[in-house]
């Protein structure tokens, strides 16, 4: 069965790196003291990522693109009734384009609220100083009481669905995110994954890091973390 290629390189690339940063997060945050350095670090590099995936999710090779991954509710009815069609499931199929969307919003909402946040004792985010002490104080709660646990939790669905795939269903969905390629008999667009697209990638994640680095010298400025 021939094979084409669905996830490029820069999608793959900004999957596991979001994953390492995810968990080195949870850690961090869970420990505290001097990793809390290290945990506000990771933030920003979590947020880079992110703004990164919004990016690409628009010119990015066609699988990764949001157009082609929308979780319509007849696409997912369809798929829990078992008559999802190839096409349906070549890229995310229509629960994990849904969780794909829930995951980026958690963390997005996560790396927002950390920007404003204040533990009123020694870290404070580098954007709490230009909000009011009301939004620092959502900011906080949202953070340390919503949005940890959130995480936590998707993380948690995030993996135990890749295991029911692999003994369950016979699907690896990891081994597909990690050379880029699915096997399928069908005639299907491949995602276009070669050295412009890849040198485009850099130049995109550059803008996102230079945005956040931006960001961060506010707080600085300001006095912040």
């Amino acid at each position: 069965m021939p094979a084409i290629r669905v996830w490029d390189l820069p999608t793959r690339l900004f999957h596991w790196s979001l994953a390492t940063c995810v968990v080195a997060l949870i850690v961090s945050g869970s420990v505290g003291g001097a990793w809390m350095e290290w945990h506000f670090r990771l933030g920003y590099a979590t947020l880079t990522l992110l703004l990164f995936r919004l990016g690409w999710g628009f010119v990015g090779g066609y699988w990764s693109r949001f157009a082609h991954f929308i979780p319509w509710p007849g696409a997912i009815v369809r798929y829990l009734k078992g008559k999802a069609t190839p096409l349906d499931t070549l890229g995310h199929n229509p629960l994990g384009s849904l969780s794909v969307y829930v995951m980026l919003l958690a963390l997005l909402g996560q790396a927002v609220s950390g920007l404003f946040a204040d533990d009123a004792i020694s870290y404070t985010g580098p954007l709490a100083a230009y909000a009011s002490e009301d939004t620092v104080s959502l900011a906080t709660w949202y953070h340390a009481d919503i949005g940890k646990p959130l995480l936590i939790a998707l993380a948690v669905l995030h993996v135990l669905a890749i295991v029911f795939y692999r003994l369950v269903r016979g699907q690896r969905l990891v081994a597909g995110m990690w050379h880029g390629d699915r096997q399928t008999d069908i005639e299907a667009p491949a995602s276009a994954d070669g050295l412009r697209q890849r040198l485009g990638a850099l130049v995109l994640l550059a803008i996102c890091a230079g945005f956040v680095w931006w960001l961060v010298s506010l707080g600085a400025s300001a006095g912040g973390y």
